[in-house]
């Protein structure tokens, strides 16, 4: 990145070429922009007869428009920046040389390792205490590993009672890759000068850590807004303590230990995501109950089939469902699902409009009766095998298609082959949903051939399809395909195998993972994002920091900080 202004001969020779990466300075109007690595359209070229403008002619002076800005811009633009990259710019030109001691400090472990390898714990520690010294905050984001917590309490502590940290907005204890943990240890309580930052966090991961009655009773978390528990100690009356004294809580992850049962009641909450974390002899997660919570939009179990109760008493609002499966049973007021098998329909649910299922198997009847019970269901995801009975339908089904509207626009049907107990099951909604806009069946690559997609085509008699706007399309099992398959382990630290995005046939395809992917997140947007991907210099295949830029530069269209953090995930990626 160039500061300051070239010489007057290397200006005549810019004003003929394009401006390179590296310059500030932007390209002359007549000059044909070179389109970004992960554009979707054609550049507009501007015609080459025109005169170049007063305010090209500036810019092909190569002057530093970015180095003009206010400090305070400058500061917020290098507060966003991975740690060693906001670092490096004191070294761009004399007017930068102050602007990341003044800017709020973005400390992420991850930022400082070298080619994505982990760096030794001393030599972390070290970096982390060097940097917190020289920076004088206020600080931003402080991410390290948990495990430090029981290695090292007390430098740990002098790290959070560093002036660098001053009105800290973002506490992270994470671990995530490459920094698996290689070793067991016991969850240790945060030292007290965690709690340091209440008034001012807005998103807090806790990570491996017990989080103690004595500690919890007095907190309170103003403006905190994204919260997750992973692998976290806590008993069920400080885990309630902790919620209540959350007033502008938006985004809850719980995976956690400690407890059986969890009653939520909150105006402000908008998302829930639950999973299991085991400890021996140690109560887990058995019951949640939502009592009152007027803004709940989305639950979501992120874990492997195990059983769980959910009752939903009040959440008028809750539209986002996924992914139960045959061990969870839901009660919404009087009716009963067990095993996604409707025992008591006393009562529609006509708010949810996304469903996400994972059973070992699912058969049209069960399918038929969670839309009866869920009127309004407009996205199905179904992450299992169909089963191998018959699913013959138009005679038993038949009252139910003449009397009840199918309002499905998307279906995603998992280890699809094309046999003939799937074959009626995709058919019945091809024939019969009117409102049908998608139907994605997820193949295995061996079946991923254009002989197999005309005789699917033709067997499931598209040409005669009720909704004539209907598409068809067929996708790789993304756990089998040998293109890039990047399954994030981590919400910014908290996801466990929930999206998959895969890069087929030089295209970006936000894929459904374990709970319906990234279109759940997407649910306004197209169905499927197709973004070409190039490699860069040197790379025989697309990066996983590839594919994240890809996502940052063209599908979040605001609030970007929310779901990509550096080169993370981040917790509201889910959630947002």
């Amino acid at each position: 990145m160039d500061a300051a202004a070239p010489s007057a001969k290397k200006r005549r020779s810019a004003a003929a070429e394009s401006q390179g990466a590296g310059n500030l300075s932007a390209p002359a109007p007549a000059t044909t922009e070179a389109p970004s690595a992960y554009s979707t359209a054609e550049p507009e070229e501007s015609p080459s007869q025109e005169p170049p403008s007063a305010a090209g002619e500036e810019e092909q002076d190569g002057v530093d428009r970015i180095s003009g800005l206010p400090e305070a811009v400058l500061g917020d633009i290098v507060s966003l920046l991975p740690t060693k990259e906001a670092a490096r710019t004191q070294t761009l030109a004399s007017r930068w040389r102050h602007v990341w001691r003044a800017a709020p400090l973005n400390l992420h472990h991850r930022d400082l390792s070298l080619d994505d390898e982990a760096i030794d714990d001393e030599t972390l520690a070290g970096l982390v205490s060097h940097i917190l010294a020289v920076h004088p905050g206020p600080g931003r984001r402080f991410c390290i590993p948990p495990h430090h917590l029981h290695d090292r309490p007390a430098a740990v502590d002098a790290w959070l009672q560093s002036s660098a940290l001053d009105n800290l907005q973002e506490l992270d204890f994470w671990q995530g890759p490459p920094y698996w943990p290689h070793r067991a240890f016991p969850p240790s309580p945060p030292p007290a000068s965690t709690f340091r930052f209440t008034a001012t966090l807005r998103v807090a991961t806790f990570g491996k850590c017990h989080l103690l009655d004595s500690s919890v009773e007095a907190l309170h978390f103003p403006q905190l807004r994204q919260l997750a528990l992973e692998d976290v100690e806590i008993s069920e009356g400080s885990l309630h303590t902790m919620i209540s004294r959350c007033p502008a809580l938006e985004c809850l992850l719980l995976r956690s230990f400690g407890f059986c049962r969890i009653q939520i009641s909150s105006n402000s909450l908008r998302s829930i995501g639950l999973g299991m974390s085991y400890y021996v002899n140690k109560p887990r997660l058995q019951e949640l109950i939502i009592a009152d919570a007027p803004c709940l939009e989305r639950l979501l179990y992120l874990h492997e089939p195990v059983d769980i109760n959910v009752s939903v008493i009040s959440a008028p609002k809750l539209a986002t469902l996924g992914c139960f499966s045959d061990y969870c049973k839901l009660v919404f007021g009087t009716t009963v699902i067990q095993g996604l098998h409707v025992v008591n329909l006393a009562m529609v649910v006509p708010n949810v409009k996304i469903l996400a299922v994972s059973p070992w198997h699912i058969n049209l009847d069960t399918v038929i009766d969670l839309m009866k019970c869920f009127p309004c269901l407009e996205k199905l995801y179904i992450q299992s095998c169909i089963s191998g009975e018959l699913n013959l339908w138009r005679r038993k089904h038949r009252h139910y298609i003449r009397s009840c509207d199918i309002r499905l626009k998307t279906i995603v049907l998992q280890s699809y082959r094309g046999i003939r107990s799937q074959v009626n099951f995709a058919s019945f909604f091809v024939l019969n949903a009117r409102e049908l806009e998608l139907m994605r069946l997820v193949v295995d690559r061996r079946d991923y051939k254009e002989r197999f997609f005309v005789e699917q085509h033709g067997m499931l008699q598209m040409e005669k399809r009720a909704a004539r706007g209907a598409r068809l399309e067929f996708t790789k099992d993304f756990c089998e395909h040998g293109c890039l398959h990047v399954n994030h382990r981590q919400w910014y630290g908290c996801f466990w195998r929930l999206n998959a995005m895969s890069v087929l046939e030089g295209n970006l395809y936000v894929k459904k993972g374990q709970v319906g992917g990234l279109e759940l997140l997407l649910e306004n947007a197209t169905k499927t994002h197709k973004v070409q991907v190039h490699l860069n210099d040197g790379e025989a295949k697309v990066t996983e920091q590839g594919l994240l830029s890809c996502v940052k530069a063209n599908l979040i269209k605001e609030s970007l900080e929310m779901f990509v953090k550096g080169d993370s995930v981040g917790l509201g990626f889910l959630f947002s």
